[in-house]
């Protein structure tokens, strides 16, 4: 939901962490392939830096941040704009190693929704309208990303996986969306998994990488 400063159209105070320029992967519009926002239009921001190292992570070459360039926020927000989509996903790598104040408040001011797909390993930053929250054993979500995610999107790589998501589904808002979604290499294994699993806990759903299955970005 967007804060108080970005409703009044407040700039917000300028701290010695917020940044005017971000490392920039890439940028494209597309569809939503993953959770609970799938099918619909989208314009991704993808940032660069990542200290999470799932071992089967499909963008490893965001991992290092110097060897993308910074790009000022304004370039960036223009880039949005010019689609008609409202939706604006900020992913990675893992965004939250980046301060996101100055870039959400742009983006709502400009009229956008303001999406992330976060390990929830770093300090929560900017203003979300929809925060996605994929924890990783490889280095625990924060507390305070936890409890704020409207989506929780767990990946399934082995059978222990549904105990983690188990784990992570305790401690997230009561109204926060669940999600199991087959890595992509381990699909034909793990779904047979996941679909007894979610006959027997309902309250979860399954996530496809339909954009896989469509071959677009």
């Amino acid at each position: 939901m967007i804060d108080v400063l970005t409703a009044n159209n407040i700039h917000p105070k300028t701290t010695a962490n917020q940044q005017t320029a971000l490392p920039l992967m890439e940028q494209f519009y597309t569809v939503q392939g993953e959770g609970f926002h799938q099918g619909k239009a989208a314009y991704f921001i993808r940032l660069a830096g990542c200290d999470v190292g799932c071992h089967w992570c499909d963008v490893k070459e965001s991992w290092n941040v110097n060897e993308h360039g910074f790009q000022n926020i304004e370039d960036i927000v223009s880039g949005a704009i010019k689609h008609p989509s409202e939706i604006v996903v900020i992913t990675g790598g893992e965004p939250l190693m980046h301060n996101l104040d100055e870039l959400c408040w742009q983006l709502q001011r400009a009229g956008k929704q303001t999406h992330i797909e976060t390990s929830g390993a770093h300090p929560l930053s900017g203003s979300w309208d929809w925060i996605c929250l994929s924890p990783k054993k490889f280095k625990f979500p924060l507390p305070e990303v936890v409890a704020a995610a409207n989506e929780l999107k767990v990946v399934v790589f082995n059978k222990s996986d549904l105990k983690w998501a188990e784990q992570y589904a305790a401690e997230v808002s009561s109204d926060c969306r669940l999600f199991l979604q087959p890595e992509w290499s381990k699909t034909h294994q793990m779904m047979p998994l996941i679909v007894d699993y979610i006959k027997q806990h309902p309250e979860w759903q399954v996530s496809l990488q339909i954009h896989k299955y469509m071959d677009i970005p």
